[in-house]
């Protein structure tokens, strides 16, 4: 059985330190727990013309599914805390988890603080196979970051979800972890400084993303749990009632659940996903005709002997 990922966020802090200090870029690696058959590390080169090497973890297919699920990772970005839904998908669909520019495997080693470069740097994540559809998550800090994307690549996705989007408003957890951070920032690893660095200069851009969504004419859905204290429901809930989309958000609050949502259960998350794409076509077969009513060569019937 797969390891599960540090949860809290005093185990997920000091997961950060011990990689840090070991050199690793991911906590628990994932090739430790599974296969590269069910999940798999792997790269592409950011686009924008910047040329980072951008690293993500995808599920490997014989072909081309029917769906390509895009998840651009928040704040901090790491792909390997989706490795559990990663490995639980259906093979009829497929999903590569990004870790964003500044984090974990991915280049720069600085951070990228406008959503805006970020957008350029992962649009050739979006790039599917003849007939393919992609359904675009954006999580927590990567939801105004996929709105951008979804924005500036028409045609290429399907359809968009923001998964408890963080919007400029923190909680009362995020609060104490920014102010914790703001103090220890020059001795907290890379990954979590530039998550600091990233969500208390996110307000300001903010205007973009609005924008975007604005222009969108893809069906656009926002899952968010109830109980999270990052990134709050009724903040979420206050830019899905005041942007004007040309169609409106679906909102689909989750009860119990807090700000990750991808710590599983896996199948209650994939459920959600797939709540928000089109129900599956059952497969067509040649409805054969029954022939025993009308077959002209009936066997005579059998008839009893004396004994």
């Amino acid at each position: 059985m797969a390891r599960k990922r540090p949860k809290g966020v005093l185990a997920m802090g000091w997961a950060a330190i011990e990689a840090a200090a070991r050199g690793r870029t991911e906590h628990a690696p994932t090739s430790l727990d599974y296969p590269d058959t069910v999940v798999r590390r792997t790269s592409f080169t950011a686009g924008g013309g910047h040329g980072w090497r951008i690293s993500a973890l995808e599920t490997p297919r014989e072909r081309p599914t029917a769906w390509k699920i895009v998840v651009i990772t928040g704040a901090p970005s790491w792909a390997e805390y989706w490795a559990e839904t990663l490995a639980e998908l259906p093979r009829d669909r497929e999903m590569i988890v990004v870790d964003r520019p500044g984090y974990a495997g991915s280049e720069p080693l600085h951070p990228v603080t406008d959503i805006r470069v970020q957008a350029e740097a992962l649009a050739p994540v979006l790039r599917a196979a003849r007939g393919q559809k992609v359904l675009l998550v954006g999580q927590s800090y990567g939801a105004a970051i996929a709105s951008i994307m979804a924005d500036q690549n028409p045609g290429r996705v399907a359809g968009l979800v923001l998964l408890s989007g963080f919007f400029g408003e923190a909680g009362p957890t995020a609060r104490w972890l920014l102010d914790m951070g703001g103090r220890t920032l020059k001795v907290i690893p890379k990954d979590l400084r530039h998550a600091v660095i990233e969500v208390t200069g996110q307000k300001p851009q903010l205007r973009h993303a609005q924008r975007a969504l604005g222009r969108l004419g893809v069906p656009i859905h926002m899952i968010h749990g109830d109980k999270d204290d990052f990134a709050p429901l009724e903040v979420a809930e206050k830019l899905a009632a005041e942007t004007v989309t040309r169609r409106p958000i679906r909102v689909i609050r989750t009860e119990g659940a807090n700000h990750f949502l991808n710590d599983g259960p896996a199948e209650i998350l994939i459920e959600a996903l797939e709540s928000c794409l089109p129900p599956r076509k059952a497969a067509w077969a040649f409805p054969w005709p029954d022939l025993a009513g009308w077959w002209p060569f009936k066997p005579a019937p059998k008839t009893a002997t004396a004994g």
